[in-house]
């Protein structure tokens, strides 16, 4: 089970978790280990970018309103796992990228940042994929530095930075 990211914080000496979902026998039994491996980092905030999976009740619970998720569209708009190929399909001149609140559904939580992205005439899905990249880890930096300043405020749906 190789992940680069792992590799490049072990570089870093970044202490890691690694909790898959085949090591457990149902989604459930996964939720309740994840927790309670992230638990073990206590930390203030969580960041699900590039994750793609449903976190379930238990990590909800224990981390809610912490939870931090990037996707690469201006949601309401396109949400799920095919977000820049619906775009494309759809035939949008502009799309983009979000930073969310993680809630229990896919992609519904309360929005905290949102940046656009042209979409030009020859693009792919994978041209405009990496477009939507740099804007979105740059968005995310942004979000995580006023999360970690204690500049987020959140009030129901609404997310307020000062």
């Amino acid at each position: 089970r190789h992940c680069e990211a792992v590799d490049r914080a072990a570089r870093a000496g970044v202490p890691t978790a690694v909790v898959s979902p085949a090591d457990h026998p149902d989604r459930p039994a996964w939720d309740r280990a994840l927790t309670d491996a992230v638990r073990g980092f206590a930390p203030d905030w969580v960041v699900s970018a590039g994750f793609m999976r449903i976190l379930g009740a238990a990590f909800l619970d224990e981390y809610a309103g912490r939870v931090v998720n990037s996707h690469p569209a201006l949601l309401p708009s396109f949400p799920g796992a095919h977000a820049v190929r619906d775009a494309l399909d759809y035939g949008v001149a502009v799309t983009g990228c979000t930073v969310h609140l993680v809630d229990a559904g896919v992609d519904t939580g309360p929005v905290i940042d949102q940046r656009a992205v042209e979409v030009h005439p020859d693009d792919t899905e994978a041209t405009l994929h990496e477009r939507i990249k740099v804007v979105e880890r740059e968005m995310l930096v942004d979000v995580l530095t006023a999360a970690a300043s204690g500049r987020l405020h959140i009030e129901g749906r609404k997310v307020h930075r000062s």
